[in-house]
């Protein structure tokens, strides 16, 4: 009997599986820049840096009544974490942990050499550098590209904003016109495996009981030694 006592929560935890668990709230509360977000080195207009790239996030650390207290990018060489501010009625806060949240994009540059033909040699007239792309920023009507390089950060020109996929994870989650299922809990059908699994399961168990009854007439059948 105390056998049988003690394999029943064995079987127990076979038939029904503790549930998993939610994500961990340390992770963070995150929005999304949907478009013309500026980030800022401080909690003012003034300290414009940059703007984030359409459709990804921000880590929010604070959430404040105008300003919040955001992190961007992580530190992952060649990338590296920006601390700074956003306009907190710019931001749509989201209720799930993004798979994707930062867009890493390196973007490279070719420089030509000032008088460098006159060397002849086409090795010397141009040199490369390859940038780690944060935002956009746009000053009496020039584009400037706040960039990382070797943990410097600083602006280049540019005729153009690099092109970069959308991450547009965020739709289905926050638009309301999806159809939601609406099947209650206690109808959703059993699996022929899980029915399989049951019957075996309790198959064992009346097996066990009965060679546990047998094993106990056998010994009550037998003289007992003290």
């Amino acid at each position: 009997m105390k056998r049988l006592i003690l394999l029943l929560p064995l079987l127990a935890a076979l038939l029904f599986p503790a549930p998993p668990l939610a994500a961990s709230a340390a992770d963070g509360r995150y929005a999304v820049c949907e478009q013309d977000v500026w980030f800022y080195a401080g909690a003012s207009e003034e300290e414009r840096l940059f703007l984030i790239p359409d459709t990804y996030y921000v880590r929010v650390l604070e959430e404040g009544e105008v300003y919040s207290t955001v992190e961007y990018l992580v530190d992952d060489l060649p990338y590296k974490k920006l601390l700074g501010y956003c306009r907190t009625d710019q931001l749509l806060f989201v209720d799930f942990i993004p798979v994707r949240p930062y867009l890493r994009k390196q973007i490279t540059v070719t420089y030509t050499l000032p008088e460098a033909g006159d060397l002849g040699d086409d090795a010397f007239t141009s040199v490369e550098r390859t940038f780690v792309y944060y935002g956009d920023r746009y000053e009496s009507g020039q584009l400037y590209l706040y960039v990382l390089l070797d943990g410097t950060f600083g602006y280049i020109p540019a005729d153009a904003p690099p092109e970069y996929e959308h991450n547009t994870d965020y739709l289905a989650a926050t638009s309301g016109d999806g159809e939601t299922d609406q099947t209650p809990a206690a109808e959703s059908p059993v699996s022929a495996t899980q029915i399989v699994v049951i019957c075996l399961a309790c198959g064992a168990a009346v097996a066990i009981t009965i060679i546990l009854m047998r094993g106990k007439r056998r010994q009550t059948d037998e003289p007992q030694d003290f």
